[in-house]
């Protein structure tokens, strides 16, 4: 005897318009986020989590961990938000956390726009994907890590070096920090700023060694 059992049927995308991927005129007017993986020396998977600011190119966050689901995302960008400012909108790809119900909730709670590029075309995400890039050559492809915090001070070294120290062709040869402040003037904002009490640029040449 047969048995009715119900079919599944998978939750369709709703339809994604391409759009031209032009730089905004200010600050904070559309960000693109990302995800990159890789692998500890011991064989422990992690993830990162890359957010940028597509006017200025800017890094604004790159969260290491072994699990980074919807509600990790939310928690970090409401974190980001908090000293950033709020984006008008965020370019996302269709991943998981992105098409979830608690990213669309946040994003309506805090009326942020979610830009869905169309699937396979990770070019629509263009600025993201150069920094994600830039991002696995010179750190995750360039050292072995032991400890996922190894990788995590390295990479908020990078960081800041690659916003206040690293021309940008896009930029005129300017790094996204200056880009900014010639721009912006005294109210540019917020960004990750130099500790006067600790190399950064010390900690990449010695990791490199």
């Amino acid at each position: 005897m047969g048995l009715n059992l119900r079919r599944k049927t998978k939750k369709r995308l709703p339809s994604r318009i391409a759009e031209p991927l032009l730089q905004p005129i200010v600050a904070n007017e559309t960000w693109s986020m990302d995800f990159m993986h890789d692998v500890l020396g011991n064989g422990v998977k992690f993830r990162s989590f890359n957010v940028i600011d597509d006017y200025n190119r800017e890094g604004l966050n790159i969260t290491l961990d072994t699990s980074l689901n919807a509600k990790r995302v939310v928690k970090e960008l409401d974190q980001l938000i908090a000293w950033r400012g709020t984006p008008r909108r965020i370019r996302v790809d269709n991943g998981p956390e992105y098409i979830s119900e608690t990213m669309r909730l946040w994003a309506i709670e805090r009326k942020i726009e979610l830009k869905f590029v169309e699937p396979g075309s990770p070019y629509q995400n263009g600025y993201v994907e150069r920094f994600n890039k830039s991002y696995r050559e010179e750190v995750l492809d360039a050292f072995t890590f032991r400890k996922l915090g190894e990788a995590t001070a390295l990479t908020q070294a990078w960081l800041w070096m690659y916003n206040n120290e690293r021309p940008h062709e896009s930029l005129g040869y300017k790094s996204p920090v200056d880009f900014a402040q010639e721009r912006l003037r005294s109210k540019a904002p917020q960004t990750l700023l130099c500790d006067s009490n600790f190399n950064w640029k010390s900690l990449v040449l010695n990791a490199s060694n």
